[in-house]
């Protein structure tokens, strides 16, 4: 059995098939079909005559029909976020006689469809069903398919389509994926606002969220794709295509947006030896800050220690509380800035400071001191002192790298851990290579990701993963971008 073209001699046949098929779908009260509607006699006399329209036949007649199209998906797929691929192929009307279903005929016709995909140039497969049409979706996920996201036809909008795709090469590239951020908020937050939401769209949890961790494997605060997997799930479904060297590994980054009404605690992160050795084999976590926003005429950062202050001074000072206070390095930072926060660096955010931080991916933090803040009860927020005083490092005085805007894309970073890009465009824009992965966030404007066959919107404040297998890409439009990859 395989697949051949119908002629117009199988147009009664074909007419009676889906008529019979499109009936039993109601009765069994599925709204996919209704002749007359979907599929009519004029679609399937235009699929013939086009020479779209493929049959299995068994015993001379036929037993299953599917039109295969090699260009030119419906208006209503410009919605979905395909998983990848720049040559599509699409298939439509899928259809079993109905005394003939449950034989494993369906498989055996998208086993055909497939292969006539590929041998036509097509790197990937593209379809739709009902939500309600559960014995095709699990025929498309035994056949490797992969659920993209939800639509409604025009002329049936009543009934939820899921959209499903599958690669037909090993080296079909995968699309970038929008992310769905999660929040740090309420008492994990108390220096939060409403900036993130009022300012950059981001649907917080509450009026006091100061945190949208938009990249993010922290176990119960990952971040989503489209359709509600978390990343990890993703890692574990898409693999080296996705995360490259990764896939067997530690997820090594982390990407949030924060927002500051009030200041932050003073803290400190440890290295990776301390961390592992201490902290049950975690990362340390090295950062890095891009100054998104600040009060009018600059914000303030803390950013190491003054000079000459001894670990015996530091430990005195913050058992007293704000003697801390005057020890600790202040620095102005504006718009644009850039600040490294290596391990044991001594640091803290400002008050009314908005900022994009990439770090080692780490939930690991040691607070000096919380500048003497309690909650609603009276009770102070925890300290973490000793281990603080281990793993700071009192000669690290960094300063903020000034970044003037200029068009292009500058390497403001370049470190161990991760580097750093910040692409500003009037037009267009060709991204670096993508090393592994890597995300990117529109921090200015709107911009689009354009791809051949595909582009992606990102709204200021939203953020896609770039796949390792990601297709050669473009950043259009009007907009600055930050763009972190893992290094090495």
């Amino acid at each position: 059995m395989e697949l051949m073209k119908a002629v117009e001699s199988d147009l009664e046949e074909l007419l009676g098939l889906y008529q019979r098929a499109a009936d039993s779908m109601e009765e069994g009260g599925l709204k996919q079909w209704h002749w007359g509607r979907y599929p009519s006699e004029q679609l399937i006399r235009n699929d013939v005559a086009q020479g779209l329209l493929y049959v299995l036949k068994m015993d001379g007649k036929i037993a299953g029909a599917v039109a295969i199209l090699q260009a030119g998906g419906e208006p209503e797929y410009d919605t979905v976020s395909w998983t990848g691929g720049i040559h599509p192929g699409y298939f439509h009307r899928l259809v079993i006689d109905p005394p003939m279903q449950g034989a494993g005929l369906a498989g055996g016709i998208l086993d055909d469809l497939q292969q006539l995909l590929r041998r036509s140039g097509c790197d990937c497969i593209r379809c739709d069903s009902s939500v309600n049409n559960s014995r095709a979706l699990r025929l498309y996920e035994k056949m490797g398919f992969r659920s993209c996201g939800y639509f409604r036809w025009n002329d049936n909008p009543d009934e939820p389509y899921i959209a499903l795709d599958k690669p037909l090469k090993r080296e079909t590239p995968m699309w970038p994926i929008k992310m769905t951020p999660a929040f740090r908020f309420g008492s994990q937050t108390p220096w939060g606002g409403e900036t993130l939401g009022e300012e950059y769209g981001k649907n917080v949890p509450g009026p006091c969220t100061g945190e949208s961790l938009e990249v993010s494997c922290i176990p119960g605060l990952e971040s989503t794709d489209g359709m509600g997997r978390k990343l990890p799930e993703l890692i574990d479904r898409f693999g080296a295509k996705l995360v490259g060297k990764y896939a067997d590994r530690p997820f090594p980054l982390l990407l949030k947006l924060i927002s500051a009404k009030t200041a932050l605690s003073v803290q400190v992160h440890p290295g990776d030896e301390y961390a592992s050795l201490r902290e049950n084999g975690k990362l340390g976590k090295n950062e890095a800050w891009l100054i998104l926003e600040t009060p009018e005429g600059g914000g303030e950062l803390v950013y190491g220690m003054m000079p000459d202050t001894s670990l015996q001074e530091l430990r005195r000072a913050c058992e007293a509380g704000k003697a801390v206070e005057p020890l600790l390095r202040r620095i102005r930072v504006r718009r644009g800035d850039v600040c490294y926060i290596p391990s044991g660096c001594v640091h803290a955010i400002g008050p009314g400071i908005t900022l994009y931080e990439i770090q080692e991916s780490s939930d690991i933090t040691y607070r000096f001191y919380d500048w003497d803040r309690t909650d609603k009860d009276g009770n102070k927020r925890e300290l973490h002192l000793d281990k603080a005083l281990d793993v700071t490092n009192l000669k690290l005085s960094p300063r903020p790298v000034r970044v003037e805007r200029a068009f292009g894309t500058r390497r403001v970073l370049n470190e161990e851990s991760f580097t750093l890009d910040i692409i500003q465009t009037d037009g267009a824009m060709k991204l670096p290579e993508i090393q592994s992965f890597g995300m990117i966030t529109a921090v200015d404007g709107d911009v689009t990701l354009w791809w051949e066959s595909g582009e992606l919107p990102l709204k200021k404040g939203e953020t896609a993963f770039l796949p390792a297998s990601a297709p050669e890409m473009t950043l259009k439009g009007i907009g600055i971008a930050a763009l972190s990859m893992p290094n090495g």
